[in-house]
This record gives structure tokens, C-alpha cells and sequence, in this order.
């Protein structure tokens, strides 16, 4: 029986192997033909050596997922590469899949490339010229690696952190996609690891409190895959995204779960810690979730004397009580961390039809049935749902914002942060703040200092303006400061993107320019929406509880879908495009979660994307009614957060 007949009877491919290890077949594959299907395909020798003869590639193959796919592709006969930070979970791992090897008599080798973190640039690069000077060729490139990022809510997510989180999951992902061409064979297949805590199709968006660089970098992805597959298509070279649903993992049972708990906590405060406290304590204490009673009873105890004598050093008091009294609270916290760890993934599971998450072999053998080459043919470019989880949302994507009436700016000022890409970009920026004004407001645009003189004076030249580095938060701070000081009190802040430049194919660029890409249209609108939210509530990264009840405006106007025809050039532009679009699609609604669920505040944050999939020319006045309905006292209770502007009838 041919491998595939496997995958049918079980559910699919496409639609990834949905039940847990051992279970039993259900209704559908329950006869004595599939049965005997299914197990002819297990024992049958095409099975066991399908990829025998072909090396696959697999980021963060020492652990947890890479490593059960590493073992599934060992399994079928293949030869493996697997690459981490650590060594020695590699050398674990390798000798683990040379046992397979050797069982299977394939013939096959285990390669492991120690020391290289995906979003090294050049030990991604140095890894796959030894490959090639080795003679090496790969068949499949599996964009595994991974890391959590900050969980916590993004007002107080460190903003290096947030970097690096997308350089691992975003830019790792493309650079390695992208080296991998030196020695990927004709017919080769890049398979991507999402999640679907994100964005499988664009107007559908699931927000992941606490996740905000993490739930950016994967929608991002998606829609980088998509874009490479057509970029691709003259190699030969297939490009899939898959989005598993929760699964079995030391990350979101040691780390995930127990981080989006604690920082319940934290927004609340607990026994008498402030929030800041509460931070603190829980880097101390989360570690011993899982030790036995008396193992955890001895860390909290230490854990309080030390906390007791740094706070009361720095003047924060001590804690209630000092170190003993400070020890039962540490032990109380503990326990409702545990609790609210525990709901969370009772809830998480009471979304799935039989309320099993996926184990690691499931998301495996899902990702080997996209490397099929009948299935692979089938789905290129598609982003394929793997999750199983219903996860009902509102609708947070909308086309033209509502209208607001006679919008009235008098007594309030906007400041406008603008990256301009091109003279039209200047444009907008000018247009906007005349809108403003013209409104009876007051309006100051601050202009990336990297932008082109030209268009600088461009701005200049129709509006009060300033230059500065938008990727500095401390600048940024200065000059929204500057604005309330000279302006008046500061009633939105709106940050413009600018357009994306023309770029013959993303696979094409080399690392700098791609990094130049994402900063000014994912960390760049991070950080100024990250200090905008400070402006308007100081200290309430600290201190969440100073976000109740808080108004102001945060608008990201992202880059436009280009015009012109549906097809040719102005098509695969508008696909590039998308991928930066998709990254601030889950941002925005991430973010507006937090915001309004968990810090009950009344600030919002909108995301407006102009241009409009038939290639029409965008309208300016639909970005400026968007920014109108944002002030307005209507926007705190929108559902929809992300305004297509210009996809309108």
C-alpha cells in the first residue's frame, strides 16, 4: 500500500495527523479494509524507506518538534541535518536518529551543526557553504526553530526582546530559506512551522495575549511562504506553511503557560506585592512549579530571603512582613499561578473536539505528508491549518472604518511619525496633518532621519516637522514629550510606515536589506506604538494597573498593496507586500486584547492598510476617516481593529 493510503485513512495530510499516539481509529477508518490499509502501510518496506536516498534539513533539530521530525524522516529512510544553539541536545539527538538509521538499514547519516542560531547571518550562511563544499544537496528544508519571546503584555515587553524574537522566527526563517538555495535540489520542498495562534487567511485574525512579537513574526511567515512559492516556482522549489495546534511540549508547559499565568498576576498585583514585585518574584519562584512539596517549600523560602533583602536594599520595603511572612505569599502566589496555568489549559483544550493536544510525532508526520511530492504539488504556497482547535474571534479585520461625523480636533494635537519610502508617502504625511488642522487641531510630523532628504523637505515643506531615528525609543519619547509640552495634550499618535520599495523578489535580497525591511515595517511601528502607550500612561509598563480607565489613540498606517492590474508585476509587489501586512495584522489585535481584556484601558490601537487587491489606487480620505473614527468616542467598543481602507464596493 502506498504511504499515503496511511494518511487518508487517518484524516488526511492536509489537514495533519489529527488524533493523539495510540488512540483508536475513529468512525471514519474503522473498517476491516482500512484497518487493513493501514496496517499493511506500516509494515509494508515503502513506508518505512520512502525518503531513502534524500537529506532534509531541520532548524532546532535537537529538541522537541525538529528533533520528532528529524526522527520521522530518519524513520523513512532519509538522511538528516540538524542545527541548533547547544550542542549537546544535537549530540543527543544524533545519536538517537543513528540508532534509527542503523535499524532501518537505510545507509543514511546524521550531520549536526552545533553553535548556529537561525538568525545568525553568518553561521547560517558559513553552514550551508560547507554543505556545498562537501557536495551536499538537500530535498527538504524544514523552518522548525523556535523560541517563546516575552510573555507578557506588550507595554511591557522589552523591546530587545521583541527584536530578537522575530530575528529568530521571521528573519531565521526567511535567511535560512534563502541560503538553503545554494544547495536545495530541483524539486525541493521548504516546509514553515507557524502556529495558529495567528493568521491563517488574511481577514481572519487570532489574537495571543502576551505573545505580541511572537504572534507578528508568525503571520509574517505565512505569508512569506506563500510569497516564496511563487518567487520559487521557476527552481522547481515548493514552499507550504503549517500551523499546528497546542502540543505536547516542555515550552508550554514549563514556560508559556506558566509565564501568561504569572503575568495574570502581575496586572492584578497579589498579597500585597505591587506588580513590579510580583515580576520579580515570579523569576524566582516559577522555576519551582513541578519540584516536589518540600523541594518547592525550600525554594520559596530562599527565594523570599533573597527578594526580602533586595527589595528592602532599594527601598521597596522588604515585601509585607519580611522574609517569613514574604515566604507564605511567595508560596500563595505560587499556587494561583499553578491554578490559572492549569485553566488555561483546561480552556485551550475544551477547544478541541476530543480535547487532546497534538504530541510531537502528530505534528511530524503532518510535516513528512507535506513533503510528499504528490501533496506538496497540491498545496504550494497554501498556509495549512493543522490545529483542530475551534477558536471563535470577533471580527477584528474590517474594510472602510465607520464613519464619525464632524470629526473635531480643537484642543487636541496629533503627532505624526513618518518613514517615508517615496514622494506620495510624503504626501500622506502632509495630507494627514493638513486634516488635522484643518479640523481645528494642531499637528507636528517627526520624520525618520534615515528617510531621503528630498523627501524630508517633501514633509517640510507642508507641515511642522522634525527628523529623528524612530528606531531609538528614547528619541521617539523626546519628541512626543516635546509635542504635549508645545502642542497641547497629545490626543493620537499616528506612525506611517511609508510604502514598500520596489524589489525585484525577497528571495533575491541579501541579509541587510531584509533586516532594513523589517525593521521599518514591524520593529519600527513596535517601538513607536510601544512609546506612545507609555506616553499616555507613564509607568504603566511597570505598573499595569495605571492603564484602567486610560484614553488615547495609536494608529499604524501600514504599507499599501500597489496599484495597478490584477496580474504580472503589480501582483507579485502586492504579494510582497502582504508579507509585512501580515505581520501587523495579529499585532494590532494582540495588542488591542491586552488593552482592552486584561488592562481595561480605553486606549486603542488601529492598524489602517491602504490599497485594495484589485490594483485600485488607494484614497487618502479613507485613511484620514479612519484616523477621525479612531478619536472618536466609538472606537474604544470596535470589535474591528484592522481597517482594509480601500476594499470597499
Amino acid at each position: 500500500a502506498r504511504p499515503r493510503a496511511r494518511h487518508a485513512a487517518r484524516g488526511g495530510p492536509a489537514g495533519g495527523i489529527l488524533r493523539p499516539s495510540g488512540a483508536a481509529p475513529g468512525a471514519g477508518s474503522s473498517s476491516a479494509a482500512a484497518q487493513l490499509q493501514i496496517n499493511t502501510a506500516r509494515r509494508g518496506p515503502h513506508t518505512v524507506l520512502k525518503f531513502r536516498g534524500r537529506t532534509a534539513l531541520v532548524t532546532g533539530g535537537g529538541t522537541g518538534i525538529g528533533r520528532a521530525i528529524a526522527r520521522k524522516f530518519a524513520e523513512g529512510g532519509a538522511g538528516v541535518v540538524i542545527l541548533g544553539r547547544r550542542k549537546g541536545p544535537l549530540e543527543e539527538a544524533a545519536a538517537e536518529l543513528e540508532g534509527v538509521i542503523e535499524g532501518a538499514r537505510s545507509g543514511a547519516s546524521v550531520r549536526i551543526f552545533d553553535g548556529v542560531d537561525v538568525s545568525d547571518a553568518g553561521g547560517v550562511a558559513g553552514m550551508f557553504d560547507a554543505l556545498r563544499g562537501e557536495g551536499a544537496a538537500l530535498d527538504y528544508v524544514i523552518n522548525n526553530a523556535g523560541v517563546s519571546g516575552p510573555v507578557t503584555c506588550f507595554a511591557n515587553a522589552p523591546l530587545d526582546e521583541f527584536r530578537s524574537t522575530v530575528g529568530i522566527h521571521l528573519t531565521g526563517t526567511f535567511w535560512t530559506s534563502v541560503q538553503a538555495l545554494k544547495v536545495l535540489r530541483r524539486g525541493g520542498k521548504i516546509i514553515t512551522i507557524s502556529t495558529f495562534f495567528t493568521e491563517e487567511r488574511p481577514l481572519e485574525q487570532r489574537p495571543y495575549r502576551f505573545r505580541a512579537p511572537y504572534t507578528a513574526s508568525q503571520g509574517a511567515k505565512n505569508r512569506l511562504a506563500e510569497a516564496m512559492s511563487w518567487e520559487l516556482v521557476d527552481r522547481g522549489v515548493v514552499s507550504i506553511a503549517t500551523n499546528p495546534g497546542p502540543v505536547h511540549s516542555d515550552r508550554i508547559y514549563k514556560t508559556v503557560y506558566p509565564k501568561a499565568a504569572s503575568e495574570f498576576v502581575r496586572v492584578a498585583g497579589f498579597g500585597g506585592l505591587d506588580p513590579w514585585q510580583v515580576e520579580e518574584a515570579c523569576g524566582e519562584v516559577l522555576p519551582l512549579l513541578g519540584e516536589d512539596e518540600d523541594a518547592a517549600g525550600r525554594g520559596v523560602a530562599d527565594a523570599a530571603r533573597r527578594l526580602a533583602g533586595r527589595w528592602a536594599g532599594g527601598g521597596g520595603g522588604g515585601g509585607p512582613g519580611g522574609a517569613e511572612e514574604l515566604a507564605g505569599t511567595l508560596s500563595g502566589m505560587l499556587g494561583k499561578i499553578r491554578a490559572i496555568a492549569e485553566k488555561i489549559q483546561g480552556n485551550t483544550s475544551r477547544m478541541i473536539a476530543n480535547r487532546e493536544f497534538l504530541s510531537q510525532s502528530q505534528v511530524a508526520e503532518s510535516v513528512l505528508a507535506l513533503c510528499d511530492d504528490g501533496t506538496a504539488g497540491i498545496l504550494n504556497g497554501k498556509v495549512v491549518p493543522g490545529d483542530r482547535v475551534f477558536y471563535p474571534v470577533r471580527p477584528h479585520v474590517g474594510a472602510a472604518a465607520p464613519e464619525a461625523g464632524g470629526a473635531d480636533y480643537s484642543g487636541r494635537s496629533v503627532v505624526f511619525t513618518v518613514d517615508p519610502t517615496c514622494g506620495d508617502d510624503a504626501d500622506a504625511a502632509a495630507g494627514l496633518a493638513a486634516h488635522v488642522e484643518g479640523r481645528g487641531g494642531r499637528a507636528a510630523c517627526v520624520v525618520s532621519g534615515g528617510a531621503p532628504r528630498d523627501l524630508r523637505d517633501a514633509v517640510a515643506g507642508r507641515a511642522h516637522s522634525h527628523a529623528a531615528d524612530l528606531r531609538d525609543p528614547q528619541q521617539v519619547t523626546r519628541w512626543l514629550d516635546a509635542a504635549a509640552a508645545n502642542l497641547g495634550g497629545v490626543a493620537a499618535v499616528v506612525h506611517l510606515t511609508g510604502s514598500l520599495p520596489e524589489i525585484p523578489a525577497l528571495t533575491g535580497l541579501g541579509r541587510e536589506e531584509w533586516e532594513g525591511l523589517v525593521e521599518k515595517f514591524v520593529t519600527t511601528p513596535a517601538t513607536v506604538a510601544q512609546r506612545a502607550l507609555e506616553h499616555f500612561v507613564p509607568g504603566g509598563g511597570r505598573d499595569p494597573r495605571l492603564f484602567a480607565g486610560a484614553a488615547g489613540s495609536v494608529m499604524i498606517v501600514g504599507p499599501g498593496l500597489p496599484a495597478g492590474g490584477k496580474g504580472g508585476r503589480a501582483a507579485a509587489r502586492r504579494m510582497q507586500a502582504e508579507v509585512f501586512r501580515g505581520a501587523l495584522r495579529p499585532f494590532t489585535t494582540t495588542v488591542n486584547q491586552e488593552l482592552s481584556e486584561v488592562l481595561k484601558s480605553g486606549i486603542r490601537l488601529f492598524t489602517v492598510l491602504p490599497g485594495s487587491v484589485t490594483g485600485a489606487e488607494p484614497d487618502a480620505g479613507r485613511v484620514a476617516g479612519a484616523l477621525d473614527f479612531l478619536t472618536s468616542p466609538r472606537a474604544a467598543s470596535s470589535s474591528e481593529v484592522t481597517f482594509c481602507v480601500d476594499e470597499s464596493r
